[in-house]
């Protein structure tokens, strides 16, 4: 094993696939296995292996190949829960929010909203709410509140709706790179030790006297299959949490035990995105509340603009989902109501679909459970596999605190003290200095923070393959960053496929020859252009 390291230094880790399934193969056991390479699993990682435990996680797929590439973008302490009386909710979010935009700031950044009234009592209702907000923030606040005349409201929005508009209110939250967030967690648990790897799908728990001791897991490139101990297992697999429970059940029901009850009810959020010519400047717009009540945005995000979102319910639990026609007309007309000019469905660059992990309550299984907040619910079952699910981005370091106190309060570890990752700089934050460029703009070199000068001293540096995408990038993606095929490239190192999809369907063959060159494999360049296809599918 690696030792754990004070720190972590600007000279990225190489993240070689047959050097880590050598560590991988060795004789060991960990304390933690972690399963799930989405924003809670990675942040439990991180956490534990920042207070000195040893760790392993692997994923099925790619890091954060599920919901956590497709967030709204939003670093946020929840508007719309503040409405609902949540506040103590609000207030960890806030909280959270401020430490994540410090520990990585060229992942994430203050992003000014305004919220535009139309009616008369529309100001001051919103005006009052967000006010409490920057109450509930106190020092952790990112900017004050303000009411805004017409004249002020356009000057923000330049293609809001001038009809009927009286004026607006102006509140901060923050943006990120979602995508680029996680492998920036995961590259940071790995330089404190932690071992990590993609396409490693956990296919067996292994028990020992009733107990959950470890895994089986298949390297999903060579079928090669492993065996993983470990003192503790964490399930993180977002809305797929209940394959493994369902697994960790049938093990239990020798003894006349009832079947595991799901734990999930997956929901489904649309996005859009459009040209920056709907929504110039580097304010957001935010409806709090449609004529159906939801919420919509329209955020600007790396030179586009993101229309979103919705939650409608769903039963399957797709990889790579389909919208819903009546999801698109939703935010089409939502925008109609709000843009003076805007878009149609021809308009659309790129549409993606995320599914979010909506717990239902667990009563009478007999299983040990807690909800540790009305946002994310950590579960231990009779054979100690310990299941976390729901929750949001904004808070996952919080959730990976708890996960661990549960681990702690069960005995399947030796408690340490906590807080040690609320100051720590992710990969690429560096010891100081923030962004040089904001989110909001066209990606570039700045995503990349401190690590700049590494990607540049690759291979291919001022060869440019789209426009922020370079040759280097692309090498730096596959050397450090885990990437084994064009669609790690194009959809999460670089987040091409989610800003144009068919710009990335343009550049996949050109993209392929380098990670083919890099990886020695097939780069699976056909398998990303129908990607792309279904990425650009507009149902009605």
């Amino acid at each position: 094993m690696v030792a754990n390291n004070a720190k972590h230094s600007n000279r990225p880790l190489p993240t070689r696939r047959e050097d880590l399934l050598a560590r991988l193969a060795q004789p060991h056991t960990y304390d933690i296995a972690v399963v799930g390479g989405g924003a809670t699993g990675l942040g439990v990682a991180l956490d534990a292996a920042a207070r000195g435990f040893s760790v392993v996680l692997v994923d099925s797929h790619d890091f954060a190949k599920g919901t956590s590439s497709r967030a709204t973008k939003l670093v946020h302490g929840g508007v719309r829960y503040l409405a609902q009386g949540n506040i103590a909710l609000v207030r960890e979010a806030l909280q959270e929010r401020t430490t994540l935009l410090q520990n990585a700031p060229h992942l994430a950044q203050p992003l000014a909203f305004v919220t535009p009234s139309y009616q008369w009592w529309e100001a001051p209702f919103y005006g009052i709410g967000l006010t409490m907000y920057d109450v509930l923030a106190g020092n952790a606040g990112l900017g004050k509140t303000e009411f805004l005349g017409r004249d002020r409201t356009l000057a923000l929005l330049p293609n809001a709706q001038p009809r009927g508009l009286r004026g607006g209110v102006k509140y901060w939250d923050g943006q990120f790179n979602d995508a680029r967030l996680a492998l920036a967690l995961a590259r940071t648990a790995a330089a404190k030790g932690a071992l990590l790897l993609n396409y490693c799908r956990a296919d067996e728990l292994l028990f020992d006297a009733g107990k959950v001791v470890g895994l089986v897991c298949v390297d999903q490139e060579t079928a090669r299959k492993l065996t993983l101990r470990s003192r503790c297992v964490i399930n993180a697999t977002g809305v797929w949490v209940d394959e493994l429970r369902q697994k960790d059940g049938a093990a239990n029901q020798a003894d006349g035990r009832r079947p595991t009850k799901p734990m999930v009810a997956p929901s489904q959020g649309v996005h859009l995105v459009v040209d920056r010519e709907f929504l110039p400047g580097d304010t957001a717009l935010m409806v709090p509340k449609t004529d159906d009540g939801r919420v919509l945005f329209a955020v600007p995000w790396l030179g586009k603009v993101i229309l979103g979102t919705t939650d409608t319910p769903r039963n399957d639990l797709a990889r790579e989902p389909l919208p819903f026609k009546e999801e698109i007309d939703f935010i089409l007309s939502e925008a109609t109501r709000y843009l003076a000019r805007s878009p149609e469905r021809s308009d659309v660059r790129s549409v993606w679909v995320g599914l979010r992990p909506l717990v239902k309550p667990q009563d009478g299984d007999g299983e040990s459970t807690k909800g540790l907040s009305r946002e994310h619910t950590v579960l231990v079952s009779r054979s100690n596999l310990v299941t976390v699910t729901g929750g949001k981005w904004t808070t996952y370091r919080a959730m990976a605190e708890d996960v661990l106190q549960k681990c702690f309060d069960r005995g399947l570890l030796p408690s340490r003290p906590e807080g040690v990752t609320a100051h720590l700089r992710l990969v690429g934050a560096g010891p100081d200095g923030g962004p040089q460029q904001s989110i909001s703009h066209p990606p570039g070199m700045h995503s990349y923070g401190d690590e700049q000068a590494a990607v540049e001293a690759m291979p291919g540096a001022v060869a440019t393959l789209a426009p922020g995408l370079t040759e280097s990038m692309v090498r730096f993606a596959v050397r450090h960053e885990y990437a084994r095929c064009v669609e790690d490239v194009l959809a999460r190192r670089s987040r091409l496929l989610f800003l144009d999809a068919r710009l990335a369907a343009g550049i996949a063959q050109a993209t392929g020859k380098i990670v083919g060159e890099e990886t020695g494999r097939d780069p699976l360049v056909g398998e990303f252009n129908a990607l792309a296809a279904h990425y650009l599918q507009m149902p009605g």
